[in-house]
């Protein structure tokens, strides 16, 4: 599809125009807006022929265009010139200047100033968890009933687990598990603990008293280390968005953005930086009005990670492209120094 200069600056400047209001373009608008003169029938005929191509639709409120998900693509793939605010640079680079953060945080504090930026939500997908392994384990008692487990892996992620037992638990049980534990489960892979751990269930039951409680406890908090992490922000900024102004469309909007396995299966089909837009091209999310940008990052060689932003089709992508593309380069810069 080739567009002529007159249209590629009319079709450009509806795109924009429509992101920035949310309202449709008409041509006396866009007379106010081009940097050359034309009559506003000429206008009217150029956005007919756009219409036409498929890359502007007529509303029914009113005379004005809006850009189609076909046109979106096409802004995104020839026209889109990408570009981050100074303001949003800064604010991003005290996340990048705290040395000693761990990259869980990093990923996080990422995702809360994305969604803030960009008015949109932000999701983070942890590293999987099949690229870790366990390094060691320490046990705190708290009192008789409870205790503080901390779990370390290879790459230095960490997790704390508070126990809390319906019985007491002696001093010498917690130390003899949390030996065992050190002894066989060090340097196994965080998705294959579970198992590790039901093979040493009989030894558990010859050593420790209270083995049952333990087992189980242990077991719980595996799980959930071992687990694929996804990570939401600004949720609410859906409540926002005109597009979602009819409360059917924000339910469904809002249901899935608490599945998170659902954002798992959309991460497995990204590679680098992807724009995926409306449903040909998200085709796990059942609705044309959702746009998703993501971004992978890779540390320590092979453990990968992801952040995205969802939102409407209706969305900067020039400005959060550019975001997920200067985050991802950071990250990886910031924990691939050595």
């Amino acid at each position: 599809m080739e567009l002529t200069e007159r249209q590629t600056k009319v079709f450009k400047t509806i795109v924009e125009e429509f992101t920035r209001t949310a309202e449709p373009v008409g041509s006396h608008t866009l007379m106010n807006l081009l940097d050359f003169h034309v009559s506003s029938a000429t206008l009217r005929n150029e956005m007919a022929a756009l219409e036409e191509m498929g890359l502007l639709e007529k509303t029914h409120t009113s005379s004005g265009r809006i850009p189609s998900s076909k046109g979106y693509r096409y802004y995104v793939d020839h026209l889109m010139v990408k570009h981050i605010e100074p303001k949003m640079m800064n604010a991003l680079q005290t996340i990048f200047d705290a040395r000693n953060s761990s990259m869980e945080e990093v990923v996080r504090q990422s995702c809360d100033i994305l969604s803030q930026m960009t008015n949109l939500t932000s999701v983070a997908l942890g590293p999987d968890a099949r690229y870790q392994s366990l390094q060691h384990i320490t046990l705190i008692p708290l009192n008789e009933k409870s205790a503080v487990a901390i779990f370390v892996t290879n790459h230095g992620h960490t997790e704390n687990k508070t126990f809390q037992f319906s019985e007491s638990v002696s001093m010498n049980d917690l130390t003899t598990c949390c030996n065992l534990l050190n002894e066989n489960l060090v340097g196994v892979p965080l998705n294959e603990v579970v198992d590790r751990m039901v093979e040493l269930q009989p030894l558990l039951a010859a050593k420790v008293q209270r083995h049952e409680m333990l087992f189980e406890a242990f077991v719980n908090a595996f799980v959930k280390f071992a687990s694929d992490q996804v990570y939401f922000s600004g949720q609410s900024n859906m409540l926002y968005q005109p597009e979602f102004a009819d409360i059917e469309k924000l339910k469904k909007m809002m249901s899935m953005l608490e599945d998170s396995s659902l954002w798992r299966q959309i991460a497995e089909e990204n590679t680098g930086t992807v724009v995926r837009i409306g449903k040909d091209n998200v085709k796990l999310l059942d609705t044309d009005d959702v746009s998703v940008v993501a971004s992978k990052f890779k540390i320590h060689g092979d453990e990968e990670g992801q952040l995205m932003i969802v939102g409407p089709t209706r969305m900067p992508y020039n400005e959060v492209v550019a975001l997920m593309e200067y985050i991802s380069r950071r990250i990886e810069e910031m924990f691939n120094d050595d």
